[in-house]
């Protein structure tokens, strides 16, 4: 395989915008599927989970092998629900190139800005596709407005469509001057359309322009005679100009209605870069975090790869996506987890269609592929060469939001369920499954409420289990508002050893920077084996929280001083000690509930602002924005920020309200401390719950 003609793009959008249409058409014109599979009907290729197929739409990003004009592809689809958006950020670290789809009706959604957004963090170069261009009020040229007005995209039109709505009948490559009608399920040239031959210049004159900015020489040939500039040299200023995202093709079309999508995969061969056209990536040194290690996409060189997703294969196992970066990777090959600081070895290797899997012999440099075998690989570890370590850019992953106790119907299943879980868990780094052995209950915590929604129908559907749910909460956290010295000696004596610690410290608020430990004591008075000891026993106590049993988090601690004994002091005394001192602390610190508050963004028709307005009050919403859609008339959009506490149910709300016309997005944005009133009410709710629960014992 020549790298040159390797190219691993991801397609991504707002939810709804056709991402997985526009994906099944792809793999049936470069003859991965013989037929259309239809999100509609739960037949999407890339849609393979049952979840998925029942709701239609996409919630794993799925990768697919494929071929087009010579050229090797790797598509990742991606989710558009805003509760899958770790699904996303993994994507982005491993793809090359992006296919921004947008709606023609709806244009820049809420989730297509925080796709391109989070597009933009990783500096991923892409080419737009407006797709339902058939649909009833498309219009291309307010949404390449949009993406050029709210999204920065600086867009330039590399198509102009033929008729509009259900008339759209062709495309004018602006290119080389061609028309293309589509005719069932391909297309045939024809004469450009006279009607649209003003479109068509203004276009090309501004896609002139465009090159000649990337390129010196077309800047000569512009100025003086632009007629000399040759179709070839306009596509390398083009491919050149994504690369370097100095702007967005865009292309149009309808997936559905099977238009279009030929010269979409044309501009991800044309356009889109193969791994030798970004610049080489760079790892740390394990050892010497602050040296860099220069990772480029070669075979001739040590192995480096990032495991980006886990999925558990009823048939081979666990499955490890896997991008590898740099050097060669083949079964049998034992590889070091840099991460994890363990030996790993590669049993198989597999190129996935989806459901179907192709076994290989050899993975290089810029391959996608997924490895079975591996016993401790995570989601963001680095493989590589044993002797030569490095550890790549990991993947970020946001904080869950929203908890749920679950519980099997049948006692004796809690050990399956609690499997269940592990292997969920291991799969989502962004659903988390605890089990409390004080309460005997476990918890499962993720991004929203579909999330958990689709989590608890997985346990159910793969893994055979009944379970029963209880209410939604509040993933709360807890931290101190003030700074407090504290001073605790633990000492028991019961006979025989007993148990002595002393610390002495300060604590003081850290708001936005998590947890830092600082050792200050002189002179030896806790000698130097029983520091780790105070920290490890504040960090347990933080992590069960102390207010209200949810995690401390943003609070410094600086251990000045304290005393030990010779013969008593032990580190199970200065872990005890730690924990109660830095408890009887807290409380003395002006503790507060931390909730967390999503950025909220609802699109609504007038007529409905007030009720919506009214109701977003309620719920304890902030109303930052309010004004007439930029684009889109008769439209109202709402922009705040409400606690995630006021925001369940509110999607049957919304559509109770608007008759099921307003549609809204909601991301989390962070934690904020909660009014002294509110937090008595939380506090109450929790206590008198956690009564019933034991009475109910």
């Amino acid at each position: 395989m020549s790298l040159e003609k390797l190219r691993n793009f991801g397609i991504a959008a707002h939810i709804d915008a056709g991402k997985t249409t526009t994906s099944e058409r792809i793999l049936f014109y470069t003859g991965v599927n013989r037929k259309i599979g239809e999100v509609h009907d739960g037949a999407a290729t890339m849609d393979f989970m049952k979840q998925e197929q029942e709701r239609g739409i996409t919630i794993q990003s799925a990768a697919i092998s494929a071929h087009w004009k010579g050229y090797d592809l790797n598509l990742i689809d991606t989710p558009g629900h805003v509760d899958f958006t770790m699904e996303v950020e993994r994507s982005m670290r491993v793809v090359d190139g992006l296919v921004s789809v947008f709606c023609a009706v709806g244009g820049v959604q809420p989730q297509s800005e925080t796709v391109w957004n989070q597009a933009e963090k990783y500096r991923v170069p892409r080419v737009a596709y407006i797709n339902k261009m058939d649909r009833s009020g498309a219009d291309f040229d307010s949404v390449v407005k949009q993406m050029d007005e709210i999204l920065d995209a600086r867009p330039v039109r590399m198509e102009i469509p033929c008729g509009s709505e259900e008339e759209f009948y062709a495309v004018i490559d602006v290119v080389t001057g061609k028309c293309y009608k589509f005719v069932d399920k391909e297309y045939e040239e024809i004469d450009r359309p006279a009607e649209y031959e003003n479109d068509y210049l203004e276009a090309r004159d501004f896609l002139l322009e465009k090159v000649a900015e990337v390129d010196e020489n077309l800047m000569e040939k512009y100025f003086s005679d632009p007629s000399t500039i040759t179709i070839e040299e306009i596509k390398a200023a083009v491919r050149k100009a994504t690369i370097n995202l100095a702007f967005t093709p865009v292309f149009c079309g309808s997936s559905y209605k099977n238009k279009g999508i030929h010269f979409v995969l044309d501009a991800v061969v044309d356009y889109l870069p193969s791994p030798l056209d970004l610049p080489s990536i760079h790892g740390k040194d394990p050892d010497n975090q602050e040296s860099l290690i220069e990772v480029k996409p070669t075979q001739d060189a040590p192995v480096a790869a990032l495991a980006f997703k886990l999925i558990n294969d009823p048939f081979v196992g666990q499955q490890v996506f896997t991008r590898v970066f740099q050097g060669v990777l083949k079964p049998g090959m034992t590889v070091e987890n840099t991460n994890k600081g363990r030996k790993e070895r590669i049993g198989r290797i597999f190129k996935i269609k989806a459901k179907d899997r192709v076994e290989i012999q050899e993975a290089v440099a810029g391959d996608i592929v997924a490895l079975i075998g591996l016993k401790e690989t995570k989601t963001g570890d680095t493989l590589c060469d044993e002797d030569h370590p490095v550890l790549l850019e990991s993947i970020t992953v946001p904080p869950p939001v929203i908890q749920l106790k679950v519980s099997p119907k049948n006692k004796k299943d809690q050990q399956k369920m609690g499997e269940a879980l592990h292997k969920l868990s291991n799969e989502d780094p962004s659903f988390v499954a605890q089990y409390d052995e004080e309460t005997n209950e476990t918890v499962i915590a993720g991004m929203g409420e579909l999330h958990l929604e689709i989590m608890v129908d997985r346990v159910k559907q793969e893994f055979k289990l009944e379970v029963e749910v209880g209410e939604p909460s509040v993933a709360y956290r807890e931290t101190l508002t003030e700074e407090i010295e504290e001073s605790y000696k633990y000492a028991k004596q019961s006979g025989g050893k007993g148990q002595y610690a002393e610390v002495k410290m300060t604590m003081t608020p850290n708001p936005g920077k998590g947890y830092e430990f600082i050792n200050s004591v002189k002179g030896g008075h806790i000698p130097g084996e029983f520091i780790p000891s105070v920290d490890k026993g504040i960090v347990k106590t933080m992590e069960k929280g102390v207010l209200a049993g949810f995690p401390v988090v943003d609070v410094k601690v600086d251990l000045f001083d304290g005393s030990f004994h010779p013969v008593d002091s032990s580190d199970f005394a200065f872990q005890t000690c730690a924990s109660i001192g830095f408890k009887e602390a807290f409380m003395k610190a002006h503790p507060v509930l931390l909730e967390p508050v999503m950025k909220l963004e609802v699109i609504t028709p007038d007529d409905y602002i007030g009720d919506i307005v009214g109701n977003l009050n309620k719920r304890r919403g902030r109303i930052e924005q309010q004004g007439p859609h930029p684009h889109r008339k008769g439209l109202t959009e709402i922009k705040g920020y409400v606690p995630l506490a006021g925001m369940f149910g509110y999607a049957n709300d919304l559509r109770n309200i608007s008759s099921g016309r307003a549609s809204f997005s909601m991301e989390f944005y962070n934690y904020e401390k909660l009014n002294a009133a509110t937090q008595e009410e939380v506090l109450k709710k929790l206590a008198a719950k956690r009564a019933a629960e034991e009475a109910a014992k």
